[in-house]
C-alpha cells in the first residue's frame, strides 16, 4: 500500500525537499502512533511543483492550454480564484477557458496565475 500526500504552504510559496522530509518525520510519526494502519505501507510527501507560479512571458507562451488557476480583484476589489485553461496573455488582458467559454480579465487585475491539477 503506498499514502500519497501533496503538501502545500497556505501562502503559495514553493515546497523545499526540507519541507516534504520534515512533513513525512511528523506525520510518520503520528501515524505509527495511531495505529490505524495495520498493514505495511510507503509513505510518499509531494508538493504541487517547485515553480508552479507564472511570471514570465515564456511562462505564459509553454503552458498554453495547461490548467490555471487565477487570483484577481474584481470590479468591487475583492479578490476572486478564476479555474480554467489558458489560453493567451497580451499586454491588455489574461484569458482563460472555463467549460467552452471565454473569460477576459485585465492585467491589471491579475494578481497571480499559477498551474494546478485538473480535478482537484
Amino acid at each position: 500500500m503506498t499514502l500519497e500526500l501533496q503538501i502545500r504552504h497556505s501562502n503559495s510559496s514553493d515546497v523545499s525537499l526540507d519541507d516534504c522530509a520534515g512533513f513525512s518525520r511528523v506525520f510518520g510519526d503520528a501515524l505509527e502512533a495511531s495505529s490505524l494502519l495495520t498493514e505495511a505501507y510507503v509513505l510518499e510527501i509531494s508538493s504541487p511543483g517547485i515553480g508552479e507560479q507564472l511570471s514570465t512571458e515564456r511562462d505564459f507562451k509553454t503552458f498554453r492550454g495547461f490548467p490555471v488557476e487565477v487570483l484577481h480583484s474584481s470590479k468591487d476589489n475583492s479578490e476572486q480564484r478564476l479555474e480554467g485553461l489558458l489560453l493567451e496573455r497580451n499586454e491588455e488582458a489574461l484569458q482563460i477557458n472555463i467549460h467552452g467559454r471565454v473569460k477576459r480579465i485585465s492585467r491589471e487585475n491579475v494578481i497571480a496565475v499559477r498551474l494546478t491539477n485538473p480535478g482537484r
